[in-house]
């Protein structure tokens, strides 16, 4: 027979949540996970230099982080539900904030691609752990506009992350940018010691530790062979092998998926068009943004001459288009209906990705601002449709699984955009390469990245130059043809209404 115990009267009420402080410590934990995925692109050229990595060591030096990121995303996401929001936002900090300590001490590119992983790691737990605690933090209005804050935060951290490199790289040397990592994650530690409230789902589901593994595998095989293919051949057993190996991982992926009760993505969900087309067009959206960041980066400091500075600066006509556009999206979706504005978007991308392909050394800067201006427009236009798209085709119980994917899209996206782009870039690089006649020695400082061949200078230099652009030319060539797909595909799937969640 139970008792009933008698309240405990004199017990004093919590104290109350002091919500802007949450919000704000939330969102600067936010920034600083996702504008390092953007902001080391600005310190490609010093990276080269001083830890004399090759182009393929660059490839992985910035895809690393965000392959760790994305394959880790889910599985963090839902640990942090299960354990503690708390202890997850804690746990990531804390990883991702000891990683860029590390990471500011190396000079080894071996082993600053290790820890740009561990950094991906920690920032997978920080993520959604920032929404969650928002959204059991705030209810009703303050809670659509808490979350509205953060989709701003996340939406503008990278573009932000790449001008506050480029003052850093004015000032200091690139290990500057992860010091500035590790300020970021000690401020949110200590805030979120202080201010943040626990919240946590104890009777959530038991994590799907075979999905996981299968789609860590998956995404690490594919991505691993695409970076390394310019090395060791595109025909290589070892190419072929890691692909092949991929795609049939995905496929065992997808199989166990459907076998299970509570899976780590129901694969059922994407029988929903405007779910797919979401789900598809942002990833296909940020592979452009991600390889384009890469790639041009580069371009823009080793072949153009740009200081960090002026390079970061010279990206702002991006957000100039993107944000008015993005607040313009909602306004022409009401209006017209979502497939419209969204298909004129993918397009705008594909035009401005295509003009940036047309740029040599003596291009006008006019010709790049338009052309990124151009990009970010389309990103604006493209982004909030396909947002409310996974989230508003599935049902309020699964509102948690929208969230989650529209963070996935996005690291995927940017993962699997940095390998596709940057292994076209360096393919093409290295064909494109004649140094027939120069010492060994030369010759194969040369054809491991654009900063050696510089460092070289003469004849070499201006021939890497040629080869860089003619690569870059491919690359971004590559990104449009990704966006003009996406363009068929949204078309294709939104060609007919389908019916609201419930």
């Amino acid at each position: 027979m139970s008792v009933v115990q008698p309240l405990d009267t004199a017990r004093p009420a919590p104290p109350p949540v002091r919500q802007t402080l949450v919000l704000v410590i939330t969102c600067l934990a936010l920034g600083g996970v996702v504008a390092a995925m953007a902001s080391l692109n600005v310190a490609l050229p010093n990276i080269a230099r001083e830890t004399h990595g090759s182009q393929t060591q660059l490839s992985w030096i910035i895809d690393a982080y965000s392959l760790a990121f994305a394959s880790l995303l889910l599985p963090a996401g839902a640990l942090g539900d299960r354990f503690g929001r708390r202890r997850a936002l804690l746990a990531g900090l804390a990883i991702f904030g000891a990683g860029s300590g590390a990471a500011a001490l190396t000079t080894d590119p071996t082993t600053l691609i290790a820890l740009r992983a561990v950094l991906g790691a920690g920032a997978a737990l920080v993520m959604p752990a920032t929404l969650s605690t928002i959204t059991s933090t705030f209810s009703g209005a303050q809670r659509a506009r808490a979350v509205s804050v953060w989709a701003a935060v996340a939406g503008a951290s990278a573009v932000v992350g790449i001008l506050a490199s480029g003052l850093l790289l004015e000032l200091w040397s690139w290990p500057s940018v992860f010091v500035l990592n590790v300020v970021l994650a000690l401020v949110a530690l200590v805030g979120t010691l202080l201010y943040v409230p626990e919240s946590a789902e104890p009777d959530a589901s038991r994590i799907d530790v075979v999905g996981v593994l299968l789609s860590v595998v998956c995404l690490a095989a594919i991505v691993y062979s695409v970076i390394e293919a310019p090395t060791r051949g595109w025909g290589d057993a070892a190419t072929l092998g890691g692909i092949g190996l991929g795609v049939v991982l995905l496929a065992a992926f997808v199989v166990w998926e459907l076998r299970q009760s509570n899976p780590l993505l129901d694969p059922r969900l994407f029988r929903n068009r405007r779910f797919t087309a979401g789900s598809l067009s942002m990833t296909l959206v940020f592979f452009g943004f991600f390889g384009f960041i890469f790639v041009i980066m580069q371009y823009l400091q080793m072949v153009r001459g740009d200081s960090a500075l002026v390079a970061a600066v010279s990206m702002l006509p991006l957000s100039v288009g993107m944000v008015p556009s993005s607040r313009l999206s909602p306004r022409l979706t009401a209006r017209f209906g979502a497939r419209g504005p969204w298909v004129v978007g993918l397009l705008a991308v594909a035009v401005g990705m295509g003009a940036l392909a047309q740029i040599d050394a003596r291009s006008s800067y006019w010709l790049i601002a338009t052309a990124l201006f151009c990009n970010g427009l389309g990103m604006g236009l493209a982004m909030t449709p396909a947002t409310t798209a996974i989230t508003g085709a599935l049902p309020r119980a699964l509102q948690n699984v929208g969230s989650a994917m529209n963070d996935l899209t996005r690291e995927l996206g940017g993962a699997l955009g940095i390998a596709v782009l940057g292994s076209i870039l360096s393919a093409t690089y290295r064909d494109g390469l004649d140094l027939t006649g120069a010492p060994p020695q030369i010759a194969e400082a040369a054809r491991s990245s654009l900063a050696a061949a510089n460092a070289v200078g003469g004849p070499v230099a201006d021939q890497a130059r040629t080869a860089f652009l003619d690569g870059m030319r491919f690359a971004l060539l590559g990104s449009s043809t990704v966006a003009l797909l996406a363009v068929v595909a949204v078309s294709l799937l939104l060609r007919r209404p389908e019916p609201a969640p419930k």
